[in-house]
Order: structure tokens, then C-alpha cells, then sequence
């Protein structure tokens, strides 16, 4: 199976608040690599609370869902929505409506597949800087002891020339925002029309990708380490690329 955007980096907090002009507090540590299977909690911004820097975990719960087995498995599916159809999803519809938030990242990882093998990729701005991804959150009440469960989705949409090529088989990538949008994404009148006009491939000319080694899925080593984002050639794929295949 091949997924969109499951995996992503976030800077540190000072960091963080620097970029967004918000406080934060809560505990949180720089993260060279999180996935979306794991359900983390990571940091976003929403628009209840444009101000903050707030943890919600990564796959989204609807409001709707009755019990805890069905979060469970529901949440193994939000991970991502996709940008075209966030107004008729059932899972999706309510939060496009009036939950938006920013995702909080400094790059993200896809895989390219050529010749039957596939390569992991480490993307990010060419500025290096830290970006928002547009994305949908829910709060869901757990009927067993009363809880809140606050999750988010990242919503994907085409992808643009430099991912297309990467991403070669889905052809997605994240929603990264303009800066000047991260505000207007954020507005709580916010129509469909205007959500919709915002979630557009980011321009590729201002992103970079480089190769990276497997360590991102290796079953018995920690991804999140910085050696995750060196750089790393792989001969096989030079050679497929030099032969046209891709």
C-alpha cells in the first residue's frame, strides 16, 4: 500500500514560537521524524485558539464515532484528507466546516518508486525555514470516562513538478500554506469557496528534496535521531535515472 503524507519533522519550541508569534505551554522536544501510525501528539494551532501552540494527536476522530473501538480504527484511515474532497467526507465535512488548524513542520519524507525499488526522500523549504501545513482537528468524547480526545488530520492535494516526480505513484504531497494564508486559513467565517482556493500545491521552485537512507523504516533502530536526515546516494538509483527510468 502506498500512503500520502505520513511522516514529517518539527523544529523545537523556541523555534516554534518564534515562527508562529504564539506561547506554548507544554513540554516538547525537537522531533527528527514522526508517523502518522503511531498516533502522536504533535504540535498544531487551531482556530479556537490562534495563540497557542497546543499537542493533538495525528489521526482524526470524528465527532460522531460512538466508541473506542471505532476510533481505533477510524484514526488509522484521517491521517490525511484529501483537499478535493474535505466538504463530503463524513469524517472530514463537520471539521472543514469550522475546525481548521495549522500542522507544524519543518519538512516531511515520501518515497519515490523506480524500477521495482523504492527511495525515501527528506523535502523541505529552500530557506530551511519552518512552515505551517493546513490540516483539520476534532474533539471526540470517550463514552467510557468522559475524556476528550483532541486529533488532527493533514489534508494533501496534487502534487507539484518536484513531487510529482518523488512522489511518483499517489502524485500527492502535504498542503503547505503560504505564510500570508496561515492567518486566512485560520478565520473562523471562512467559506468553502475560499478554504478551497488556498489549498493549492506549494510552488516548487522554493522546495528542495534530497535522499535519504531506509533508517525511517528500520524495524529495530529509532527514526527519530538526526542522523534520519543526512544525506544518502543510492548507486541503483543514478543508474536508473541515467537510463530514463522514472
Amino acid at each position: 500500500m502506498v500512503f500520502m503524507c505520513y511522516r514529517y519533522s518539527v523544529p523545537g519550541p523556541d523555534l516554534l514560537k518564534k515562527t508562529f508569534q504564539a506561547k506554548m505551554n507544554v513540554e516538547w522536544e525537537r522531533k527528527f521524524h514522526i508517523g502518522g501510525f503511531d498516533f502522536p501528539k504533535a504540535p498544531v494551532i487551531i482556530n479556537d485558539n490562534p495563540n497557542e501552540i497546543l499537542l493533538f494527536n495525528w489521526g482524526l476522530i470524528p465527532h460522531w464515532v460512538k466508541d473506542i473501538q471505532s476510533a481505533n480504527s477510524i484514526r488509522q484511515r484521517t491521517a490525511n484528507a484529501r483537499a478535493e474532497t474535505i466538504y463530503d467526507k463524513p469524517s472530514f465535512r463537520n471539521a472543514a466546516k469550522n475546525k481548521h488548524c495549522l500542522v507544524l513542520a519543518d519538512g516531511f519524507f515520501e518515497w519515490r518508486w523506480i524500477g521495482g525499488q523504492s527511495f525515501p526522500y527528506y523535502i523541505h523549504l529552500t530557506n530551511h525555514k519552518t512552515f505551517a501545513i493546513a490540516g483539520l482537528w476534532e474533539s471526540w468524547k470517550n463514552p467510557d470516562n468522559n475524556d476528550y480526545i483532541y486529533t488532527y488530520t493533514i489534508i494533501t492535494c496534487d502534487a507539484n513538478p518536484l513531487m510529482a516526480k518523488i512522489h511518483n505513484k499517489k502524485q500527492r504531497m502535504p498542503v503547505i500554506l503560504k505564510e500570508n494564508d496561515w492567518k486566512k486559513w485560520l478565520e473562523k467565517d471562512i467559506d468553502k469557496k475560499d478554504s478551497l482556493n488556498i489549498l493549492k500545491p506549494y510552488d516548487e521552485t522554493d522546495m528542495k528534496a534530497y535522499t535519504i537512507s531506509k533508517l525511517i523504516t528500520a524495524k529495530d533502530k529509532n527514526p527519530n535521531v538526526p542522523e534520519v536526515l543526512e544525506p544518502f546516494n543510492y548507486t541503483r538509483l543514478k543508474s536508473l535515472e541515467q537510463r530514463g527510468l522514472f
